[in-house]
């Protein structure tokens, strides 16, 4: 299996220095294994997501040191692939509408055995047709959700036996259930990063997905996506995260310090990089 592996930031704003460990961290895993690193823009969310911040993005990762495949994959461009996968689990039976607003699912959360903390794990009486075709008729917005009890109905003894390889760890089950049934996509955007990810792992030959241990949690949910669509499942590498001074990882919530800052100061690009070992 040849090695390829990516980078995959979302155009919302400017990189900063846990953007530019991660994206070296895959850069350097595809150098040293003399394989292919390639960059792709996840701007599926277009409220969020804005063009002026791509040409900075590729000056940062350049700036860094960092090289790649051209050319460069827009998911944007491909929402009609995600409309395709969706229709394959509409096809399957393991997705549903749900009009429920956020406070009625944290209410529904709240009523849940477990009490709260838990998460959504859909409803405890399926919407009748005749309800769901009136309320698609008002227009009502709602999301499609993966339902995981579907999933097992449809997977069988495969539900259970679902697993990933992690670099340095080994086999690591996928158990999905601490997600509940998670959300896919949306009546007005028909895709979500879970679907949009695993289709474009596969379409691209990504045989290492290299991410920050932040995404870890996800991993059973893009596996089980993987195993409903038949499609390959990557060895997986989370990485440690970048921490700042008060200990806390960067983020662009947090306004923390941009690449494009640090490089328009005169830090030089070996001083970022030597922050990577530590």
């Amino acid at each position: 299996m040849s090695f390829t592996t990516r980078f995959a930031p979302s155009p919302t704003g400017h990189l900063h220095i846990g953007h530019a460990f991660s994206a070296w961290t895959a850069w350097h895993a595809a150098v040293e294994a003399e394989g292919r690193f390639l960059l792709r823009l996840e701007d599926i969310d277009t409220d969020r997501c804005k063009p002026e911040f791509e040409p900075v993005i590729l000056d940062d990762l350049i700036w860094l040191g960092l090289d790649w495949e051209e050319p460069v994959r827009r998911q944007s461009e491909h929402f009609g692939d995600y409309a395709r996968v969706l229709e394959r689990l509409q096809t399957l039976g393991v997705v549903y509408r749900c009009f429920k607003t956020r406070r009625e699912i944290l209410e529904d959360i709240a009523r849940a055995p477990h009490g709260p903390g838990e998460v959504y794990r859909g409803p405890i009486e399926p919407m009748s047709a005749d309800e769901e075709a009136a309320r698609i008729a008002t227009d009502e917005p709602f999301a499609w959700r993966l339902s995981l009890d579907h999933c097992r109905d449809v997977l069988g003894p495969r539900f259970d036996a679902m697993g990933y390889l992690e670099d340095g760890l080994g086999e690591q089950a996928a158990n999905p259930d601490p997600l509940g049934d998670v959300i896919l996509a949306r009546k007005d955007v028909g895709t979500s990063y879970h679907i949009a990810v695993v289709h474009d792992d596969a379409l691209q030959g990504i045989s290492h997905v290299i991410r920050g241990e932040d995404l870890r949690e996800m991993t059973p949910l893009h596996v089980l996506l993987q195993t409903l669509l038949d499609l390959p499942t990557p060895i997986y590498r989370h990485h440690r995260l970048l921490l700042d001074e008060n200990g806390e990882r960067f983020a662009k919530r947090n306004r923390s310090v941009t690449l494009k800052a640090l490089r328009e100061g005169g830090v030089p690009p070996e001083d970022i990089r030597a922050r990577f070992s530590g």
